[in-house]
């Protein structure tokens, strides 16, 4: 089994949903008492958080590099980075390291086009939902078109990952705020919603969404697992 090395701490909250989800995966595919072999090495969100918000992308492609690298020196065979936002900077991890970095976007853009989607809502960060990182690789990779959220529910989704998700905080009235541009983005022709942020599988489930969900996390996850034990199942 190869090692998965994990990008941390952005926030911890996801991050250890991620390890969950590792571990699940591993498990389910090889039974008994198997689980995932991973290294994680946790930056701190306030540090990245302050820097977002001055838009200082430069000095954090620095920290994400450094962090890959680390794990890259610990033993990792594949790197990922446990938050959406971050694959801003993903040229310079990639830059960093010689092993595999598996960027998010792609078995998400996988998963919608295996089940006939081509026109999907995005709920991230305002840097996800804004920026074209996320959204441009979808269209140029695989041919998904991503529909976002007008102004002022882009800022009431960008508020509630930062003040409240992040925090482990899950608020009713959140979801229904969430519930609501979900189903906005469904009147503009969304055929599918993508929870294009780590924390969001903290307030919105299959069950909460009038689209079907297309969870980053855990199909990152997933693809991770299934890389790592290609050729070597029991």
């Amino acid at each position: 089994m190869k090692t998965i090395g994990v990008i941390g701490g952005m926030s911890w909250e996801s991050s250890a949903e991620y390890y969950r989800l590792l571990n699940r995966y591993a498990k389910a595919r090889l039974g008994g008492h198997h689980n995932a072999r991973s290294l994680m090495t946790t930056v701190d969100f306030a540090e990245v958080e302050a820097l977002q918000r001055a838009g200082d992308w430069d000095a954090l492609g620095v920290q994400m590099a450094q962090a890959a690298a680390q794990l890259e020196r610990g033993g990792a065979d594949l790197v990922l980075l446990a938050t959406n936002t971050m694959h801003r900077v993903c040229a310079s991890i990639e830059a960093a390291i010689s092993i595999p970095f598996l960027h998010i976007a792609d078995p998400t853009g996988a998963a919608l086009k295996a089940a006939g989607v081509s026109r999907a809502g995005l709920l991230g960060t305002r840097y996800t939902m804004e920026q074209d990182f996320y959204v441009g690789r979808l269209r140029e990779r695989h041919a998904i078109e991503a529909i976002v959220p007008n102004d002022r529910d882009r800022e009431s989704v960008h508020r509630i990952i930062y003040d409240e998700l992040c925090h482990g905080v899950v608020e009713d009235d959140s979801r229904r705020v969430y519930q609501r541009v979900i189903d906005d983005m469904k009147m503009r022709g969304a055929q599918a919603v993508i929870l294009g942020c780590t924390e969001i599988t903290l307030l919105i489930g299959p069950a909460d969404s009038a689209l079907p969900v297309f969870d980053t996390t855990a199909l990152h996850a997933q693809a991770a697992v299934d890389w790592t034990l290609s050729g070597h199942e029991a």
